[in-house]
């Protein structure tokens, strides 16, 4: 095989591996999936049916999370929680589970960032909503993989420190969600380019040994 097939093969396989995990193809949930899930919460009426929903309008596709938050400027002393620990120190405990439990299951922040003004800039019939800290986008592979984060036992003992963290926050689902900086094409474009540049510098260098 030469090196330019070689090249090509391995770019391949790499990234259809990447695509395959990235990507969910499981399809949107069961509904016994859905009767398992709710079965695992304890919730309001209200909220119950709220995530019935949800899950009942499943796609089977990713999504983002948008979260707008308000952190406290002294985190709430509940347990775990350690004098003199600052807000961003507590919400870290809280991330500490998160992380690695979105990555392991392909999701993770698209955006983050700090309010740079003191009030919003627009707001209409939200009392109490003025002020913000900032806010964030988190991309899930799938509701089912959001689910399965959330409901995991060791969710319940973090999320705590959230609570701890956050003065008021609001968080919606939006989908679907397109957009440039997509892993799968951004590594596609990558190696791609990668793949090109080789094949140039062999075709090259097949001339120059004439």
């Amino acid at each position: 095989m030469t090196v330019t097939k070689c090249t090509w093969l391995v770019i391949s396989v790499i990234y259809v591996g990447f695509f395959s995990w990235y990507t969910s193809f499981k399809g949107p949930l069961s509904q016994q999936e859905i009767d398992h899930y709710l079965g695992t919460l304890t919730a309001t009426p209200e909220e119950l049916a709220s995530f019935r929903k949800f899950m009942e309008d499943d796609d089977g596709d990713d999504f983002v999370m948008i979260n707008i938050v308000e952190m406290y400027d002294t985190p709430l002393q509940i347990k775990g929680v350690e004098p003199g620990e600052t807000t961003a120190e507590v919400l870290a405990k809280y991330m500490e589970y998160m992380f690695p439990a979105m990555l392991s299951r392909a999701s993770h922040p698209v955006f983050q960032g700090q309010s740079v003004s003191p009030r919003v800039m627009d707001i209409m019939n939200a009392v109490g909503m003025e002020t913000w800290s900032g806010a964030a986008g988190v991309r899930y592979r799938s509701r089912r993989d959001m689910i399965e984060i959330s409901t995991n036992p060791m969710f319940t003992g973090r999320y705590e420190f959230k609570v701890a963290a956050l003065a008021k926050t609001i968080a919606f689902p939006v989908a679907p969600f397109n957009y440039l900086g997509d892993p799968r094409l951004v590594l596609a474009l990558l190696l791609g380019f990668v793949g090109c540049a080789v094949s140039w510098w062999r075709a090259r260098a097949a001339l120059s040994s004439r």
